[in-house]
């Protein structure tokens, strides 16, 4: 009973420390930047906001304070040694990167990078002069790489449940340049999440004066003869995906599993690293190219894949429904195709405009489900709703703008003034972190 209420002091301790701390409100001044991007880009899309903004920044601080949590009781048993130094080390890399991409805020790339900085400096001789360099030198060579990148893990395997949790509602339907220059139909998936963390320390001195109660799984237990202490570990993790050819459920499900297999493969090198030490650097750069391999086989599926949001013969499809509008509570979906409107075929706009009018009052509409199968709906229409039901259709060729996404960086997030330019005008503009596709609207 005592080592519990001794390790509750500690985590109260080290709780207040993180209030304290400028990192975790970095991270949720960073997500609340990149959903208000996404705002903007919504209303520039479709005239209309999908989104609220402040609802998921709700959501996501809710959701990380849940997973750190878990995390949190995990590293309990793990003894991870996280000492000031590395936070200092992790995020300040984390700062410089996020210059270049936003993805690379990810910690797999900092961790991963230091590992490698930390081999290469153990091969010269920085360590030994007096200067500041010298002190930077001997403070990387200190950091626990192997212990860092099992968090790294534990990182993504908590991810990897956000992303199968909550990933589908953290979507942006967007117009698309096809392979052909023909505009399709597509979702950016992006979510982030604050991930507020609690990590035990071995004390040198100053610590709570009683061993750890138990025995943890990495380093050398006689590191918690003197004591532990806590502190509070401030991390941010997210994913973004762009989807041409998947429903944003599926597309959820297929980035959580890539996760799951990243985040077991990460955690079992970065073990036997822990056990022995030649095997840092190969932890290392497997947590910098294996996340590469995530990009690259998610970027290439999409490639091989048939763009999926498109119209056809049968008639017109949906990409997105608006909350709170008459699709929605009829129970249109996005993916669904619109096939005839008061008993009317329509495959154009135009035709949907046209027979919405044949009853101006009511609206009985087939629409073929994702099976192919038809549902009848139908609702009566009142003066001021959506002109179109409330559904955002797939694009055609008279589409004012599009969304030509290229790898952006911090200071895309902080650029608030854009000039619109139209599709006739080919001008492109960024629309999301770190999709690998293409968009042409302003912000």
């Amino acid at each position: 009973m005592e080592a519990v209420l001794d390790v509750l002091r500690q985590a109260g301790a080290a709780l207040l420390g993180l209030l304290q701390s400028p990192f975790y409100y970095l991270a949720v001044l960073l997500i609340m930047l990149q959903y208000m991007r996404q705002t903007r880009l919504e209303r520039k899309l479709f005239a209309v906001r999908l989104h609220a903004w402040p609802t998921q920044l709700g959501r996501t601080i809710v959701a990380g304070l849940a997973v750190g949590f878990i995390i949190s009781c995990v590293g309990l048993f793990l003894g991870v040694t996280v000492t000031g130094e590395a936070v200092l080390w992790m995020w300040g890399t984390a700062a410089v990167l996020v210059f270049v991409r936003l993805r690379y805020l990810c910690f797999a790339y900092s961790v991963g990078l230091l590992g490698i900085l930390q081999w290469a400096f153990g091969w010269t001789s920085l360590g030994e002069r007096s200067d500041w360099i010298g002190s930077a030198a001997v403070s990387l060579a200190g950091l626990d790489i192997p212990g860092l990148l099992v968090l790294v893990a534990l990182m993504h395997l908590g991810e990897a449940l956000l992303v199968r949790w909550q990933g589908a509602r953290f979507t942006s339907p967007l117009f698309l340049e096809g392979k052909r220059g023909k505009l399709v139909g597509g979702y950016s998936l992006h979510g982030y999440w604050p991930v507020p963390m609690l990590l035990l320390v071995p004390a040198v001195s100053g610590g709570s004066g009683d061993a750890l109660p138990w025995t943890v799984l990495l380093g050398d237990g006689s590191l918690w003869s003197n004591g532990f202490t806590m502190i509070g570990f401030p991390m941010m993790i997210g994913f973004s995906e762009l989807t041409r050819s998947l429903l944003p459920e599926a597309k959820a499900r297929s980035a959580s599993k890539g996760l799951l297999y990243y985040g077991l493969g990460v955690g079992a090198v970065a073990v036997a690293a822990s056990f022995w030490s030649p095997l840092t650097l190969a932890a290392a750069l497997c947590a910098l190219l294996l996340h590469e391999a995530l990009v690259a086989i998610s970027y290439f599926k999409e490639e091989a894949s048939s763009p999926f949001y498109v119209h056809d013969e049968r008639g017109l499809r949906v990409l997105a429904v608006i909350p709170g509008t008459p699709a929605e509570a009829m129970g249109i979906v996005a993916g669904e195709v619109i096939h005839k409107v008061n008993g009317v075929q329509v495959r154009t706009k135009e035709e949907l405009y046209a027979a919405l009018h044949v009853h101006s009052a009511f609206a009985k509409l087939e629409v073929l489900n994702h099976e192919g199968q038809v549902k009848f709906l139908q609702r009566a229409r009142y003066a001021g709703e959506h002109h179109q039901l409330g559904v955002v259709l797939a694009p055609d060729d008279r589409a004012g703008y599009y969304a030509a996404a290229t790898p952006a960086s911090l200071l895309d997030l902080l650029m608030r003034k854009r000039t619109a330019k139209s599709r006739q005008q080919h001008a492109a503009v960024s629309a999301s972190s770190s999709q690998p596709a293409s968009t042409q609207a302003s912000l």
